[in-house]
């Protein structure tokens, strides 16, 4: 009966092994699965920031958001006022006074 009971050990070491061997292999699929997941998620990641900046610089830029353009300052001609010097020296501001009766 020795051989009955190690025909039947051998039988559960084998089936151990094999169910040994698929959870290494279904690990190993994980790990690749998550560093696959990883990669597409970053370089998913980096478009979105791109697109995200590209947007904010076309809006601020030449966009609805872009300041509106300023005209170039004319130099403007003070008004020369209308003084002229009175023979007592004082400046003639250009208002003459009526004379009252």
């Amino acid at each position: 009966m020795a051989s009955g009971n190690n025909a039947k050990a051998r039988s559960q070491e084998r089936e151990r092994a094999r169910r040994y061997q698929a959870r290494l292999a279904y690990q190993a699929g994980l790990g690749r699965r998550r560093t696959r997941d990883n990669l597409i998620a970053g370089i998913a990641g980096g478009i979105l920031i791109l697109a995200v900046v590209g947007g904010q610089i076309a809006y601020f830029g030449v966009g609805p958001g872009a300041p509106e353009p300023s005209g170039t300052p004319t130099p403007t001609v003070s008004p020369t006022s209308d003084v002229t010097p009175t023979p007592e020296g004082t400046p003639d501001t250009g208002a003459t006074e009526t004379p009252t009766e």
